[in-house]
């Protein structure tokens, strides 16, 4: 009987030593998990700066391009007519 009790008290501590190694791998990954998901707040923060920019640059670009488009067709029109 106390063969019993060794083989499974031998069994229980495998098992423990096995969790443990698990649960030391699982808190590494969640680690780096969290690190990647701050890394990715940082990126977030840094675009979200950068959209109102992007956002006045097109405005200006769009206007650029129409007047671009409107002094052409004014040409067209101009030497067409005159």
């Amino acid at each position: 009987m106390s063969d019993m009790s060794f083989k499974q008290a031998k069994e229980l501590t495998e098992q423990f030593e096995l969790a443990e190694l698990t649960l030391g791998q699982t808190v590494k990954r969640l680690d780096r998990a969290s690190e990647n998901f701050d890394r990715s707040l940082i990126n977030q923060e840094k675009i979200l700066q950068y959209v109102p920019q992007t956002d006045t640059k097109l405005n200006n670009m769009k206007i650029i391009v129409a007047l671009n488009i409107g002094f052409l067709i004014g040409l067209v029109v101009s030497k067409y007519l005159f």
